[in-house]
Formats: C-alpha cells, sequence, structure tokens
C-alpha cells in the first residue's frame, strides 16, 4: 500500500480515519501539551471527552487531579486550568491525571476508531514523525481547533509532521495537506504568537504557558500514544526533556 498522509482539523473529522489509519492529535495551547508533558514525566494521565466523564472517570480513581478548560474556563469541581507549566511543575506525582479540553480531548475520543493514536506537539513532532514513518503506512494528522478555526500552532505542527513523513517517503493526500505543508515550510514557532490561542494566553495573563510552548521545541523524543483513555510512553530516548531547544529549521527532518 502507497504510504499517504492527510492534515485534518476538527474533532468530528476524527470519524473519517478509522481501520487502517494512525492518527495524531494535535492541540498544542494546550491540550497535548500538557498530557504529553506529564506522560513523560511518569504521572498517570488520562483524557476524556466530556464533564460527565471527567467525573465518573475520577470516582474510579484515587485521589484524582481534575485538571482542564471548557470554553477557555475551569469547571467547577476542577482542581486547576489547563496550564502544562503548572502541571509539571507539581509534587504530588502520585495523584492520576484526568485532563479535559473543550476540543483537543473530544478529538483524542472522535479517533477511538483509528488503529493507533498518538499525541503531538510542538515537544515532540519529529520523533513522532519518525516512529509512525517505520510502523504506519496511512497517517492522519489532526489539529483539534478552536471556535471553528484551525489555529496558528496546530497548523504549524500538522505541518511539520507531514512535512517529516513526506521526507521519508509519504505522499500528501488532497491539496489542503500540501498547501499546509509548504505554508508552514521554515516558519519559526513564535509566528503563532499573533493567533488567537496565543492572544488568549496574553489576554488572561498565562503567558507563562505560552513561553513554554514557544521555547521548548523538539526538546522531548518520545511517542505517545493513546491506550484507551490512558496517554502512555511508546518510546522515547533517555535524554533530559525539559530543557529549552533552538532551532533553524522547521519540518525538515534531523538526525
Amino acid at each position: 500500500m502507497d504510504k499517504q498522509v492527510i492534515i485534518d482539523c476538527f474533532p468530528e473529522s476524527a470519524r473519517h480515519y478509522g481501520a487502517g489509519y494512525a492518527v495524531v492529535a494535535i492541540d498544542v495551547i494546550r491540550a497535548t501539551t500538557s498530557a504529553i508533558s506529564v506522560a513523560a514525566l511518569g504521572r498517570d494521565c488520562y483524557t476524556v471527552e466530556s464533564l460527565e466523564s471527567a467525573f465518573a472517570l475520577a470516582r474510579r480513581l484515587d485521589d484524582p487531579l481534575l485538571v482542564g478548560e471548557l470554553a477557555g474556563d475551569m469547571p467547577d469541581g476542577f482542581h486547576m486550568n489547563n496550564s502544562p507549566v503548572d502541571l509539571i511543575a507539581r509534587t504530588d506525582v502520585h495523584r492520576p491525571v484526568v485532563l479535559l479540553s473543550t476540543s483537543g480531548t473530544r478529538l483524542i475520543h472522535e479517533a477511538q476508531s483509528a488503529d493507533a493514536i498518538f499525541l503531538a506537539c510542538f515537544r515532540n513532532f519529529s520523533y513522532t514523525a519518525r516512529y509512525l514513518a517505520a510502523r504506519h503506512s496511512r497517517i492522519a494528522v489532526i489539529g483539534a481547533g478552536s471556535r471553528g478555526e484551525f489555529r496558528e500552532e496546530d497548523q504549524m505542527c500538522c505541518a511539520w509532521v507531514a512535512a517529516q513523513l513526506q521526507t521519508a517517503g509519504f505522499a500528501a493526500r488532497g491539496e489542503k495537506t500540501q498547501e499546509v505543508i509548504e505554508r508552514w515550510r521554515g516558519v519559526p514557532p513564535v509566528a503563532c504568537r499573533a493567533g488567537n490561542s496565543a492572544r488568549y494566553l496574553l489576554r488572561t495573563r498565562q503567558e507563562r504557558d505560552l513561553d513554554f510552548v514557544l521555547t521548548r521545541i523538539d526538546d522531548l523524543p518520545a511517542a505517545i500514544q493513546m491506550r484507551g483513555q490512558l496517554v502512555t510512553v511508546s518510546s522515547m530516548k533517555p535524554q533530559a526533556i525539559n530543557a529549552p531547544v533552538a532551532s533553524a529549521q522547521w519540518g525538515v527532518a534531523t538526525a
């Protein structure tokens, strides 16, 4: 079978990629960045698609930490918002994280019929592409989107994953996929600072999370996969994972 990669957006689109596909779910600001960062530290993290599911799962877990947002606001009864900075700073690592977000965790839920679901963000896009290229022939890279918009940061990350798959011999499926790849090829991460997601973080004084997203680029060589609701580490190189990395090229495969 020919190797193909397609870029798509919004949770509902994941339903189109069932058997035969691996789905890469991307919600850079902030669901997949949070889930990936937490899982890489060895902490249990579960994703849920709704408030009802969050509380139902929490009742089955021992002393869970309810984390997330709906329409940008932390739901009543939750312990903290969807902040990767605050999450990785916590010391109560014995508490499993139950993560809910408006679009990102719903995207993960909608992709359940795919052969495999992986999570990507700016931190692990290169390693994710290389890992999948060796294991799957049809890959859908899907941005979570927000308020009907395919957000800049998600387009970037989707494009960078897809570009590296192209380098590995995958064909871009459809004009839209190639257009997104070309639009963001060589564009630095800071370009998404003008987008609505970044503006929201700045407006609500959550700039620490924005700085985290924009300065930790390809610093986490890990493939993060969903096993049911549990975020798991399928593969990770043993090296420091929190140091910011600067790079002059984006969407170009590295050694």
